[in-house]
């Protein structure tokens, strides 16, 4: 007992002498553990996402695809990391009408400080009854405030089938531009644009600006296909709209591209130019069977310009739900046109987008 209460005693003067060394205030805080943030990610980046858009405002990326029922917007900083993103039903089909049927496409867009969404649906399961739909928000946060019909777009003189449409701003124009038919008994799909005088109203007739002529874009008829059109305006402010081609149903459905001349107006059909081939195709050996249905979006730094696309990851799945989303860097060419390369494979690690932090 003596000798350990001997070194009991020793042991707290040792410890009362080191605290009287310590300057006040030298308290030692061990380091926190900050993980190193992933520098790479893998495509697909959802399991599934037929159609997919994707538009940044502020520090967000606001993504949708087809859901069918309704229309789901996810948010995130991050495309790349879009699987951990949390996402909003903003709007869900009525039961019946108009729009009450195969809700395809929805775009969002941020126009005159409110949002907009542009959509397909259907009054039936007929395809043939397919229409556009635009549905609006004042609140400049997508996923609050309320969400407006504001009813079907559509050019009165030629209301018959028309999907997949998008937005064209050009000088102080305005545009809108879908994929259509001719007719009410015709199956072609071709693109058309008018003029809008509001978000939810056209101020002209359609015009005609594409129709399928090449091999490439006849692949599954019929019908023939021409749709998703997308505008993407290159460094030098030229404009480009790239759309789908062929059936979906097939492997070979494909992107396209059309350049306005420059100067041009959007609604002189011969200002337009086509590429004679397609500009992006499948890759079998990298699980991209079908490629299309296109959006395009800038790195979070402004430095790099990707392309978010839609394929099959294996032949013969036509246009169903396992369309998957996929993400990539593109270049441009030296005469100021995109090169989009081929479809990135799948489940390989790809270099992150330029600026991204979580």
């Amino acid at each position: 007992m003596m000798r350990s209460s001997k070194q009991y005693l020793f042991f707290l003067l040792l410890l009362v002498a080191t605290e009287s060394c310590k300057k006040p205030g030298n308290v030692y805080v061990p380091p926190v553990y900050i993980p190193p943030t992933e520098t790479t990610f893998i495509n697909p980046l959802l399991s599934s996402g037929p159609d997919p858009w994707v538009i940044k405002k502020d520090s967000f990326y606001y993504y949708t695809h087809t859901s069918g029922d309704k229309i789901r917007v996810w948010r995130t900083k991050s495309m790349s990391q879009l699987k951990n993103a949390s996402d909003q039903t903003i709007w869900s089909k009525p039961s019946t009408g108009a729009n009450s049927q195969n809700v395809w496409a929805p775009e969002l867009h941020f126009l005159d400080g409110k949002w907009y969404t542009y959509y397909t649906a259907g009054a039936t399961t007929d395809q043939a009854t397919q229409r556009t739909f635009v549905l609006e928000n004042s609140s400049t946060d997508p996923w609050v405030g309320t969400w407006t019909d504001k009813g079907k777009v559509a050019d009165p003189a030629a209301d018959f089938f028309a999907i997949d449409a998008t937005i064209l701003e050009s000088g102080s124009n305005r545009y809108m531009i879908w994929s259509g038919h001719a007719s009410a008994t015709d199956n072609i799909q071709r693109i058309y644009i008018a003029r809008m005088s509001s978000p939810w109203t056209l101020a002209t007739a359609r015009v005609l600006i594409s129709s399928p002529t090449y091999d490439w874009e006849k692949i599954g008829s019929p019908p023939v296909v021409n749709e998703g059109p997308e505008i993407l305006k290159g460094p030098t402010g030229k404009v480009f709209l790239v759309f789908s081609a062929s059936g979906c149903w097939t492997d070979d459905y494909a992107l396209g591209m059309m350049t306005l001349k420059d100067g041009g107006d959007p609604m002189v059909a011969t200002d337009w130019s086509k590429t004679a081939t397609p500009v992006f195709t499948k890759a079998p050996l990298n699980g991209a069977f079908g490629p299309g249905h296109n959006a395009f979006f800038k790195s979070p730094d402004g430095t790099e310009d990707w392309i978010l696309y839609h394929a099959n990851p294996a032949a013969g799945m036509q246009c169903g739900d396992a369309r998957s989303p996929r993400i990539q860097k593109f270049t441009w060419n030296g005469d100021g046109t995109p090169n989009f390369g081929r479809p990135e494979p799948i489940n390989t690690k790809l270099k992150r987008p330029s600026g991204e932090k979580d």
